[in-house]
């Protein structure tokens, strides 16, 4: 995690189309060297509890995402997380690591045992499971794993914005 710099700030914005809010760090960058996660407040500025606390910013890799779950994906793995207890362990751990992470930064009460993308129960938000993979690591969240394994290389054509030169 490094310190977002007013660049990084200007190139989560253009991903985004919007100011980002609440950034507190750059969670993970592409391999092109833009933030593709940020890290985000338990607490907004304005005082709104905000669980998602891995933001996934790249339009690319958040197409691709939106791609799997159009084509069914998030309802595969629902399914198999019903029907398998050590995969349903690691998820719940994946919960478990997400609520921790956010309550080193922040105890939010509102939110405190809730993590995001349905954990521990549900699969949904395939953005928040490849965010919290790519801050976290392999291995931490397992539907975050797959969903990086099958998506394709997003920052294969270049960066998906480019800062203006100052």
């Amino acid at each position: 995690m490094t310190t977002p710099s007013e660049t990084d700030l200007e190139i989560v914005a253009e991903q985004l189309g919007r100011r980002p809010r609440g950034t507190r760090a750059v969670a993970h960058r592409c391999p092109c060297g833009n933030p593709d996660v940020v890290e985000t407040e338990p607490r907004l500025d304005d005082g709104t509890p905000f669980p998602t606390m891995f933001y996934l910013t790249c339009p690319r890799a958040t197409a691709a995402c939106s791609r799997l779950e159009s084509a069914g994906v998030m309802r595969e793995m629902q399914e198999r997380l019903a029907a398998d207890p050590e995969l349903a362990e690691r998820y719940r751990s994946a919960h478990e690591d997400y609520l921790a992470r956010r309550e080193a930064v922040q105890h939010v009460p509102e939110i405190e045992k809730v993590s995001a993308g349905g954990m521990p129960d549900r699969v949904k938000c395939l953005h928040v499971h490849l965010g919290h993979a790519l801050a976290a690591g392999p291995g931490v969240n397992p539907f975050g794993d797959e969903v990086r394994a099958a998506v394709e290389p997003w920052w294969a054509g270049g960066p998906c914005v480019t800062p203006e030169a100052g």
